[in-house]
């Protein structure tokens, strides 16, 4: 049988459009990579794909907002939704990398915590950042952040993260700081300058890291002594098998954001998937996999007792904890970076 020419040009032309259009109602919705990233597929992306009809690709972020910085000046956009925290929200917000969001759109503002309404950002969740050993190895560890320091009591490498924001508090913590002058002190020269020595005294020790991911994979591996981490992966750890002790006394608590990235190709999608993992009942299903607080008022009395122990924002691990300060990060972050890397170069 011959084939008509007309009729296959037409045909591919018709199969064209169709994987044009197909290719048009997919969203890129960017996480922060690991086990979070995990959960955050199983309770939002895949839910909302398999409501919408729609297909979704994944690309994960670990705070590089030169990177959004790039695509929204080359108008080469090719995130949608991304995970974002409070201080690079609203620095990103008031450079215009992130669209100001339509809150009719999203939900009743008074549903939720009220740090988790934001110009630019709906409050996905609440994190803390604690410090953790694997009991396994150490019986009796570190209580406090001035123990995390004590090298000849707990000899070995300590990991901490390659950033400014929350290395410099800790410094200045284990340096006996009050919690309540905190970033009193670390908004001086003075302040600084004595946080900077403090991390002199264990420089030698440190093993930095970058994603939520790695000061995990090396306490697993054997790799440092104690670490610095976000409290749900170490839950998680332990939901797999591990006996990592997490340390909440001293812990700094802030929250996370879902954004949309200025030039979204498919801003609409965006805003129906945010709407989407704002839902009570879609939300209150996190921290059952990973035990991060969430920003839902009415979600947050849907959370099943065992998983609400395991949050961040339960009375108990309230208990000497410090809030995040974004403001305070968003107004020094760029000159404190500096500084930091300077230092970790020397």
């Amino acid at each position: 049988m011959r084939t008509n020419p007309i009729s296959t040009l037409l045909s591919a032309a018709a199969i064209l459009v169709a994987a044009q259009v197909a290719h048009a109602s997919d969203i890129t919705l960017v996480g922060a990579g690991g086990v979070l990233q995990d959960a955050e597929r199983a309770v939002f992306f895949e839910p909302f794909a398999k409501q919408a009809g729609i297909s979704f690709s994944e690309d994960s972020y670990a705070g590089e907002q030169a990177k959004i910085r790039a695509m929204v000046l080359s108008k080469n956009v090719t995130w949608d939704v991304i995970q974002l925290d409070h201080a690079e929200m609203i620095v990103g917000c008031d450079e215009g990398l992130y669209q100001k969001l339509d809150w009719p759109k999203i939900g009743n503002p008074e549903d939720f915590l009220p740090q988790a309404v934001q110009p630019c950002g709906v409050g996905a969740f609440a994190w803390s950042f604690v410090f953790a050993y694997d009991q396994d190895r150490i019986v009796d560890g570190p209580k406090n952040w001035v123990d995390f320091w004590d090298l000849k009591k707990w000899p070995g490498k300590r990991g901490m993260r390659a950033s400014a924001r929350l290395t410099l508090e800790a410094a200045l913590l284990a340096d006996g700081v009050k919690n309540e002058d905190l970033y009193k002190v670390l908004a001086t020269d003075e302040g600084v300058t004595r946080a900077f020595k403090k991390l002199d005294e264990i420089k030698s020790q440190i093993v930095w890291w970058t994603t939520g991911a790695e000061p995990i994979e090396r306490l697993a591996a054997g790799d440092v002594a104690v670490t610095t981490a976000f409290n749900g992966r170490v839950t998680t750890a332990n939901q797999n098998g591990r006996h990592f002790a997490l340390v909440w006394d001293g812990q700094m608590y802030g929250q996370d954001y879902w954004g949309i990235v200025s030039g979204s190709p498919h801003k609409d999608l965006a805003e129906k998937f945010i709407a989407f993992a704002s839902q009570p009942e879609i939300q209150s299903k996190l921290p059952e996999k990973i035990a991060y607080g969430i920003m839902n008022k009415k979600a947050i009395a849907m959370v099943p007792p065992k998983a609400a122990e395991a949050m961040p924002t339960a009375p108990q691990n309230l208990k000497n904890a410090i809030p995040f300060d974004a403001a305070f990060w968003a107004e020094n972050d760029a000159d404190l970076t500096a500084k930091f890397e300077a230092w970790r170069a020397r």
